[in-house]
């Protein structure tokens, strides 16, 4: 009979359905609890999380300390002030490191000990078990981080430096410390569920340390040369570091959760690599004019359905990309309001004195002539674009494209705010933006979809083959729609609309 657990007996004394989050928690907690009460017998964690707790944390303030000392006789007091928030960032980051160690055997670690089968026969759902697990890998090293960080403030201010830390400031470094250790331990989690061997769960593990090793990095450049590191609200840039790893961190649960299996995780052995396989099948999809990938008679055929499928399934990532772009074109009108973002530019008396001014303004002429310049300029930023998306889930893409529009948009506002004539503006623009512009968001959707498809795949459908599939859209797109366009976007901007800005300078 299958066990059944105490808050379903609750809920089912009390004539109700067990549904709702706080079922799913609840459930999720048995996990928890059991995972944690084994983690604290397991003398191989405790050891660890007791000296980084209480040792680490005294070995920074002795650091910090001679540090100090050191560079106040080089009259250099501000670069010991602002070491110790990094240490004391240090000291958070490093008991959260054995994260990675208990996340990665959350499930490959326990199907290797043949400890797997008996908790996945409960009635648990999927949702349950990886919540559950991913609860128990984060509580020791928080608890631990926490305690370090604590020792470490404690004596801080009790100790020889007295340092009064700025409040804010304190509860960015807990923040930071708290995201990261989700980060970790949610990325760490999807990789133990996807790999066969605890081996190659460590390995893999490397994607995720790395990154976060140069995020503590970046962010110990901010800590040192933030202009607002003395503010009472704290560190600017530290903030969006919270709210973007914030966002990382809902992702990396929502992939985990919509890939988790647990038939699919039982019955794989090996994990292989069928290039020739995957080849055939992105090629299928590339061909397809329907969802059953039945190939294209044709090249009209394949423009006249197949390119139409593909357009139909970016319904949703256009609109997304359209409010992001429009959002980063204000936003950068609202920055050129500020006054200490206005440049500095003279009066102009007319069209052409207002395009020589603004040419002394630009390192790079608006128009070389060259075709092959602007193909590639084009070409390679929505490439990037598309790279980068694959691995941040599609946020890469609405981050790098956009910044045309916010400098348009900056553009535009020093234009008006000097008192010139826009009317070149437009020209230079839209003479080629007729083309260029649709083609950018096109290519901006589809970078989005590629990486944001594993985030959600379709009811159904696993999600590798809804990958492939966006993949084969995407190459789709990119050879039958996007190259095309931006090779025709980027002859008009060669030989066109040169002669359209001097017809309206009145050249």
């Amino acid at each position: 009979m299958a066990a059944t657990t105490p808050l379903m007996l609750e809920q089912t004394a009390q004539g109700s359905e067990p549904t709702g989050f706080r079922y799913t928690l609840g459930n999720a907690l048995i996990i928890t609890r059991r995972e944690v009460r084994d983690s604290f017998r397991d003398w191989r964690i405790i050891a660890p999380i007791v000296i980084l707790t209480f040792l680490f944390p005294g070995l920074a303030q002795f650091v910090a300390g001679r540090f100090a000392e050191f560079v106040a006789g080089y009259g250099a007091d501000i670069i010991g002030e602002r070491t110790i928030p990094f240490l004391l960032m240090i000291v958070g980051f490093f008991p959260i490191s054995i994260s990675l160690v208990i996340a990665l055997e959350t499930f490959v670690g326990e199907k290797e000990r043949r400890s797997l089968e008996p908790l996945l026969s409960t009635p648990l759902t999927n949702t349950e078990l990886y919540i559950g697990k991913t609860l128990a890998a984060m509580i020791p090293p928080l608890l631990s981080s926490y305690g370090g960080m604590g020792v470490y403030l404690t004596s801080l201010v009790l100790g020889d430096l007295e340092w009064r830390p700025p409040a804010m400031l304190v509860v960015q470094i807990i923040l930071l410390t708290t995201v990261q250790a989700l980060v970790m331990v949610t990325g760490a989690v999807v990789v133990s569920s996807q790999t066969t061997s605890t081996r190659a769960a460590n390995l893999l593990a490397s994607f995720i340390i790395i990154p976060m090793t140069m995020l503590i990095q970046g962010e110990s450049v901010i800590m040192f040369l933030a202009p607002d590191a003395e503010d009472p609200n704290g560190i600017g840039a530290l903030w969006a570091i919270i709210i973007g790893m914030a966002v990382v961190v809902f992702l990396l649960l929502r992939v985990g959760n919509s890939i988790f299996n647990r038939e699919e995780l039982l019955g794989r052995t090996i994990d292989q690599l069928n290039l020739k396989g995957t080849a055939r099948k992105i090629w299928r999809f590339v061909l397809a004019v329907d969802d059953d990938g039945t190939p294209a008679r044709n090249i009209v055929d394949w423009y006249r359905r197949g390119i139409r499928l593909s357009l139909g399934r970016l319904r949703s990532a256009v609109i997304v990309t359209i409010v992001v772009c429009i959002v980063a074109l204000v936003a950068g009108y609202i920055i050129g309001q500020m006054p200490e973002w206005r440049l500095p530019l003279p009066e102009a008396s007319n069209l052409t004195d207002t395009a020589q001014t603004l040419g002394r303004y630009t390192s790079i002429p608006l128009y070389t002539g060259g075709f092959r310049f602007f193909l590639w300029q084009n070409s390679r930023v929505l490439l990037a674009a598309a790279l980068i998306s694959m691995f941040t889930f599609g946020v890469g893409a609405l981050v790098i494209t956009p910044v045309v529009y916010l400098i348009l948009g900056y553009l535009f506002s020093q234009i008006v705010l000097a008192g010139y004539n826009p009317s070149f503006l437009f020209a230079a623009v839209l003479t080629h933006g007729v083309v260029e512009i649709p083609i950018i968001i096109l290519a901006t959707a589809v970078a989005l979809r590629l990486g944001a498809v594993i985030t959600r795949p379709p009811e159904g459908i696993t999600v590798g083959h809804a990958w492939l599939t966006a993949f084969g859209d995407t190459v789709k797109l990119a050879v039958g729609v996007i190259l095309p366009g931006l090779v025709l976007a980027a002859l008009i901007e060669a030989y066109i609309t040169p002669r359209v800005v001097l017809a309206v300078l009145g050249g």
